[in-house]
């Protein structure tokens, strides 16, 4: 088992946000701000490791019937103690994320990893591709936010980074500027990517 591949087709090659297009509500709602999309990403992650793990060790016991239920009790639970555990430690976090923070339950990204990995696979790469799929979506989600928060309020975690003299774009932390910038960042990565298949294939070619 190639574990490092498996971890760079979460983190790069099917990164969740900007490859798959998964977990879009979340994406668009939450990052207004780099802390935010940082904090939803981690929360997300910690849930999809705890949930492809459980998943994978119980893959031969729960009935294929019902499997899906199943998957939805124990990403659940996940859910709920990731959510009591920020509404104890980290409060201002909590009250930012809101409602987003009970809704990674229905996050298309933690329900597709486990009925298409971990209800198939041994516990050590199930939990390999959720770190992966999980490190991927927090990274997206945080760029995502801190070119929102920068252009937006011309900081960067909370930090006054551009300036007195610096003019936001409004319209960068408004829910438009969500699209934008998200659109703009998925043309990126796709011209990148792009590029590097021209290179392979020329490189082939000689």
């Amino acid at each position: 088992m190639n574990y490092m591949k498996t971890f760079k087709n979460g983190l790069l090659d099917e990164n969740p946000t900007f490859v798959q297009l998964l977990g879009m509500c979340p994406t668009l709602a939450v990052t207004t701000s780099a802390i935010n999309g940082m904090g939803m990403g981690l929360a997300t992650t910690v849930v999809l490791i705890g949930s492809n793990l459980v998943i994978s060790l119980l893959r031969k016991v729960i009935p294929d019937k019902i499997r899906i239920p199943a998957f939805i009790v124990i990403i659940a639970t996940f859910v709920t103690i990731i959510d009591m555990f920020m509404h104890a430690y980290a409060y201002s976090l909590y009250k930012s994320l809101g409602l987003f923070i009970p809704l990674i339950v229905v996050n298309c990204l933690i329900l597709g990893r486990a009925e298409s990995y971990a209800s198939k696979s041994a516990a050590l790469p199930s939990i390999v591709d959720a770190v992966g799929m999980g490190l991927g979506f927090t990274g997206a989600l945080t760029i995502l936010g801190a070119v929102r928060e920068l252009l937006g309020a011309g900081s960067l975690f909370g930090l006054d980074v551009m300036g007195a003299g610096f003019k936001p774009v409004l319209v960068m932390i408004l829910p438009p500027g969500a699209f934008l910038a998200l659109g703009l960042l998925i043309g990126l990565v796709n011209y990148v990517a792009n590029q590097k298949k021209l290179k392979k294939i020329e490189k082939e070619a000689q």
